[in-house]
């Protein structure tokens, strides 16, 4: 999974660093594993614009991808290993014994040949998706549930992982890369290892272009606006804006906007490093 740099024998290509694809083993997807996925441009059911910045991009289709990892003690073989548009991480074509494809999150190491498993009593090798309860302390997962049977929430991008720090009683204690620390029933799966593509944050595209094929659009900057578009807008000249804050008026930078009352509040231990 390195990283490619380019000689700046272009304009675009000048700074450009993009992955190397040298894991990518498939070239065209599964069919029966692919589903529709329309373009919303940032905008709800109504067609209201909620989300700025949003539109155009590169048609893509939906892969599906078995979250739940809930066929269990059924052994299953990595076929390719494929490059998701929708996602960071790289995803895995696996096939169980009775013949069933399913795609999954790929762990960095994983390779084509590969046999995993999933369920209880099953080794904690890297690919294995297992119980909390059964997974010893300081391994690294990814692909964690929250809640039995929800399906993995958390670590699922490229390059994370979660660190098992201990186990009190019916909870795991989990440590993240951010900081935090968090209590996760034992009941709920994780799979062993680090997600792939863990170089994806040294990625340079280059130019604006590549960011418009992946759907963003330019964003502009509350200070440059008018004062009827942004809180920061207006003034003489090059004016500072104030006290930095979001477009409906909430302050930025430090201010909490998460809920006090938040049930998962009893949840967390630790929170998160401030930078």
């Amino acid at each position: 999974m390195a990283i490619k740099k380019y000689k700046p024998t272009t304009p675009g290509q000048r700074n450009k660093a993009i992955s190397s694809f040298e894991e990518i083993t498939a070239k065209k997807p599964c069919k029966k594993l692919l589903a529709p996925l329309k373009s919303t441009g940032g905008r709800n059911n109504t067609g209201q614009m909620t989300v700025r910045y949003r539109g155009g991009g590169h048609k893509r289709m939906y892969r599906i991808i078995d979250f739940l990892r809930n066929k269990d003690a059924v052994k299953a073989t990595v076929l390719t290993i494929e490059y998701d548009p929708n996602r960071s991480a790289r995803i895995a074509l696996v096939q169980y014994e009775d013949g069933e494809k399913r795609y999954i999150i790929a762990p960095n190491g994983l390779t084509v040949g590969q046999v995993i498993i999933s369920g209880s009593g099953v080794s904690p090798d890297t690919g294995n998706c297992l119980p909390l309860s059964e997974i010893p302390v300081g391994t690294l997962v990814h692909a964690i549930e929250l809640r039995p049977g929800q399906g993995a929430a958390m670590a699922r991008s490229a390059g994370t992982y979660a660190q098992l720090a201990a186990r009190e009683g019916k909870y795991a204690i989990l440590r993240l890369p951010s900081g935090e620390t968090r209590m996760v029933p034992v009941a709920c799966r994780a799979t062993v290892g680090i997600v792939s593509n863990t170089d994806h944050n040294l990625e340079s595209f280059g130019k604006a272009g590549r960011n418009r094929h992946l759907g963003r659009k330019p964003h502009n900057r509350g200070v440059v606006m008018n004062p009827h578009d942004h809180p920061m807008g207006g003034g003489e000249g090059r004016a500072s804006g104030g006290h930095p804050r979001s477009r409906k008026g909430l302050p930025a930078k430090g201010f909490k906007t998460r809920n006090p009352k938040a049930v998962s509040n009893r949840f967390i231990i630790e929170r998160r490093k401030k930078k």
